[in-house]
Formats: C-alpha cells, structure tokens, sequence
C-alpha cells in the first residue's frame, strides 16, 4: 500500500509523456458532446453504455471501439477540444512535455481532410502551458502504399510534427513492412519511433531497430524473453515507453503485481511510464504511475529514474532537456530532505 508522501511524489514530480494516443483520450462524456454537435448517432445509448463496453480481451477488441469513438472527429476544433482536454489533465498531473501521438488515416479514411486532424491538434498544443510536439502514426494493418500517401499528405504541414510512428494491431504486420517510408521519413529529418514488442514477439523490438532505425521503441515489454535484446537496449540506452495500466487493460499480465516494470528497471534499461490510451485504460499518467507503485516493490528511487528516463528519451533540444533534468533533480533533493 501506497503511503502518503510517496503518493505525493508520484504525482508532484516533473514528468514527461512520450506515448499518449491522442484519439485515445477522447473520454465518453466528450465523444457524446461532439456526437451531438455534429449530429453523429453512436451504437451506445448512454455514456455509462459506452464505459461499460471497455472490457477488452485484447487489442483488436480495444481498437474495434477506438476507431468507433474517433468517428465523432469532424471538425478543426473538435480535435482541439480533444487535445485541450488532454494537455488540461497533463498540467494537472505535473507533465512539463508531452510527445503526442495522433492517426490521420482514422481520419481521412472517412473524409476528414489531413488538414483539419493536424490544425485543430497543434493549435490546442500552442495554446497550452504544457510544452507538446506531435508525432505522425502510420496505421500497420494498412499497407505501406497508404502509409507513403499519407506522408505525402503530412508533408505541407512538415514544421508542425517532430516525428513518426507505427501503432494499430501488431500480429501480423511486422516492421519490416514499412522500410519504406520509414528510411524517407529518416532521410526528411523526423523523428522515429515504433509500437513493438506488446503483443508481437521481441524480434519486432529488433527489426524496428535495425530495419526501421528507430530511436525508440513504444512498448517493449517482452524483450525480457531474449537476454541478448535485453543486453542490447540497456547497453545502447534505447528508451522503452511502457504503459502499466494498458498492460493490464489488454491482458499482456494479467494483473499490475505480475508486471515486469521492476524487472525492466532492474535489466538497466531506458524505462518510462505513460498512459497510452488513458480514457479507455482506466487513468491518466499519474494513475499509471500510482497504480504500477502500489502494486510493485517500487520506492523513490525508482521514481526518480523513470521521471529523469522520461526527459532524456525526450525529444528536446539540449539546453531544455538540461533544464527539465535539473528540474526533476531539485525536486527530488527536496522531497528527500523532506523525508530525513
């Protein structure tokens, strides 16, 4: 059980969050508001209806009632309205920056212009206190083919995302699929990160390494089932972005006391803690964080290096890297003197 002070520290730290879908914080109350003011019908008659169907067997059956949240996204300021509500309960939860995942192809598969997905995020970002920067997903259960054209489509808007990623259903549709666009993406100068090693095996950990050049890998829990990949990434510093409380929401453990998040500290690996789809998982940053301490051996100093591990994994400039750093270092200093 969680004592006070240590609760305190989780949720007073400065934090970063590197793997937060941003269709994923599209909470129930608001997908009914946004339904009824673009006159959208929902197969769920009530908020509490909707909650309710949140009981995933896996991801397949999560992604089978995202993609039905996403379809009330019609308009530029119902994805502002979206981001606006994430980055609120981000500053409430000390996150100083956040890296933002968004899926244009959820979109513009139903005609919503690239345009309209991109403009309504990044303007909730510029608005907020939170420092945000957006990162670009491609779809993997789409084809390569689909993932180019929508580069295409991105790249007129090029100074408003840092970077790309691959998320959607895993089984099935390795890495090595989308070397293409990944090697004109790195060319362009983005960023690069990829969803590996959840539900897929550890060799999609190593192929998003060695074939797509990623410099970080979301997820990768089960890299721990081969020690020469452990070894690896903890030599090379690779941060893993690891989501608890989804863990558990789509059955990769069971329950938070079967984890591996200690033992992924414990390897010396890069390690963050984030929300990944907080309105569907059951918590924001700081509930992943609660929920992972109070379940797990985990105490101060854990805190510390999964709070230092989300800035340097971050893709900032030195100079406010450096800063956020110092930032985590000084509260620390004094959430322990506090304690002696």
């Amino acid at each position: 059980m969680l004592d006070e002070q240590m609760r305190n520290i989780l949720q007073q730290m400065p934090k970063a969050e590197l793997h937060i879908h941003i269709e994923g914080s599209l909470e129930p109350e608001l997908i009914f508001a946004l339904a009824q003011r673009n006159s959208v019908s929902l197969p769920y008659a009530s908020v509490d209806e909707l909650r309710k169907a949140y009981d995933f067997t896996d991801l397949q059956s999560f992604l089978d009632i995202y993609y039905a949240g996403a379809s009330v996204l019609l308009k530029e300021q119902d994805f502002y309205d979206m981001t606006a509500a994430y980055l609120a309960r981000a500053q409430a939860d000390n996150v100083r920056h956040a890296e933002i995942f968004f899926d244009p192809q959820t979109h513009t598969a139903r005609g919503v212009p690239f345009e309209t997905v991109i403009n309504g995020i990044w303007r909730a970002c510029q608005d907020s206190p939170v420092s945000a920067t957006l990162i670009m997903c491609f779809l993997r259960h789409l084809s390569e083919d689909d993932a180019l054209a929508t580069l295409d489509e991105a790249l007129p808007f090029r100074d408003k995302f840092i970077g790309v990623g691959l998320d959607s259903s895993e089984q099935g549709h390795p890495p090595e699929k989308f070397c293409r666009v990944f090697e004109r993406c790195r060319q362009l100068g983005l960023r690069l990160v990829a969803h590996a090693g959840e539900e897929g095996p550890p060799a999609y950990i190593e192929t998003a390494l060695d074939l797509l050049n990623v410099e970080r890998i979301d997820h990768g829990v089960r890299c721990l089932e081969d020690a020469e990949l452990t070894a690896r990434l903890a030599r090379e510093q690779i941060a893993l972005t690891v989501c608890p409380l989804s863990n558990i929401k789509l059955r990769v453990f069971d329950t938070m006391d079967e984890h591996n998040l200690l033992q992924l500290l414990d390897a010396g690996l890069a390690v963050t803690v984030n929300s990944d789809d907080p309105a569907y998982f059951g918590g924001y940053i700081n509930d992943n964080f609660l929920s992972a301490f109070d379940s797990l051996p985990l105490g101060v100093e854990h805190a510390r290096t999964l709070a230092r591990n989300s800035f340097s994994a971050a893709f900032l400039e030195g100079e406010a890297k450096r800063g956020y750093l110092n930032e985590v270092d000084r509260f620390f200093q004094q959430a322990t003197a506090s304690k002696d």
